[in-house]
């Protein structure tokens, strides 16, 4: 961007005249903002849609062991006799109803052991809580639903001032406002809602897994915090991002969106109503180039503040050169630039009068 025009129409105005006009100025401003801030985080539904490939993982993969239940039943309903079950025979002879004659022994009752494989361990129990953790969280979130965070700035400025200088009256009504209205979401495959939307689905997928089913039909405890470091929580990846959703959840609120409104009506009379005296006075130098009235005495004053200004800066500028040695250098450049123009008038006049005197010759010759 160029420079401003009206910054050297300030910078060749007469300076004291321009003091009078800021002293004189007497001006009120009004200001009005109304500022509306809504700022929402997803980071949650990022966190989630990189775990659920691991908490599908565990599932397909649980932790199991076996179980071991013992019952006493008839020799009849027996459906495997085991070595427990013959060493336990014979510690409980009372079960012994007949010894052929063979040494064959015919026990009424015996000792039956039914293993079966259980899920319900503390690893499947804590990623069935977190499960049960995210259900909750996102259905909290769907009901106060917020896809994008807004900004809705307005701004308003009255700007009335009045100023003299001699017997010029002049006066000033300026009004100017400003609106911004902006939306950000983020950025991805998908709105926020579809992504929600896919979420949801893939949650209830792990809900539907079979580890899943017998947990919830066993009625599984829910682990509580603090969570114990096994060797399989610690050291198996797909429980380290378990993890970290999990501490994830345990430190964020559901609803973490942040809301930030202000709404103030003011009259300024600090720094903004002195920028706008200022510009005050830019306004009232661009209008008086309209004017022609400016005395010769102005014209004289604003001369010699553009030589004093030019002078102070070759000063500043050559401070280590002597006096004389910068008198004689300004009076050589003087003199060359002189020099320069008299010669180019000198050289526009004879090529002037050389084309008049050609002109007139023909003239001459023409015969009527």
């Amino acid at each position: 961007m160029s420079e401003l025009k009206v910054i050297d129409l300030y910078q060749n105005t007469n300076r004291s005249r321009a003091d009078r006009f800021s002293t004189n100025t007497r001006s009120t401003l009004s200001v009005h903002t109304d500022v509306n801030k809504v700022e929402t985080d997803f980071e949650w539904l990022e966190i989630m849609e990189d775990t659920i490939r691991y908490l599908d993982n565990i599932l397909r993969n649980p932790n199991r062991f076996i179980v071991n239940e013992e019952e006493i039943v008839k020799v009849e309903l027996a459906r495997r006799i085991t070595v427990e079950s013959i060493r336990h025979l014979s510690k409980h002879t009372n079960f012994i109803q007949k010894i052929e004659d063979n040494g064959d022994v015919k026990p009424s009752k015996i000792l039956n052991i039914n293993k079966d494989e259980s899920y319900d361990t503390y690893e499947n129990r804590l990623i069935y809580t977190l499960i049960e953790n995210m259900r909750n969280f996102v259905e909290i979130k769907k009901k106060s639903l917020i896809t994008a965070s807004t900004v809705k700035d307005l701004k308003k400025l009255n700007y009335s001032a009045k100023s003299k200088i001699g017997n010029e009256q002049v006066f000033l009504e300026m009004n100017i406002s400003s609106s911004l209205n902006e939306k950000s979401a983020p950025q991805g495959e998908m709105p926020i809602e579809k992504r929600i939307e896919r979420l949801d689905l893939n949650i209830t997928m792990l809900q539907n897994t079979d580890v899943y089913k017998i947990l919830r039909k066993g009625h599984a405890a829910r682990v509580i915090p603090p969570i114990k470091k096994t060797n399989v929580i610690l050291k198996n990846p797909n429980f380290q991002y378990a993890m970290k959703l999990w501490d994830y959840l345990q430190t964020h609120v559901a609803d973490n969106t942040k809301v930030f409104k202000s709404n103030k009506t003011y009259d300024d009379d600090g720094l903004l109503k002195e920028y706008f005296n200022n510009t005050f006075l830019l306004d009232y130098l661009a209008m008086s180039t309209l004017s022609e009235t400016q005395s010769a005495n102005e014209k004289k004053q604003a001369i010699e503040d553009i030589t004093d200004k030019l002078i102070q800066r070759i000063v500043e500028l050559n401070l280590d050169l002597p006096v004389t040695t910068l008198k004689d250098t300004i009076a050589e450049k003087v003199a060359i630039t002189r020099y320069k123009r008299e010669a180019a008038l000198s050289e526009i006049n004879s090529v002037f009068n050389s084309h008049i005197s050609k002109y007139l010759e023909r003239i001459e010759n023409i015969e009527l």
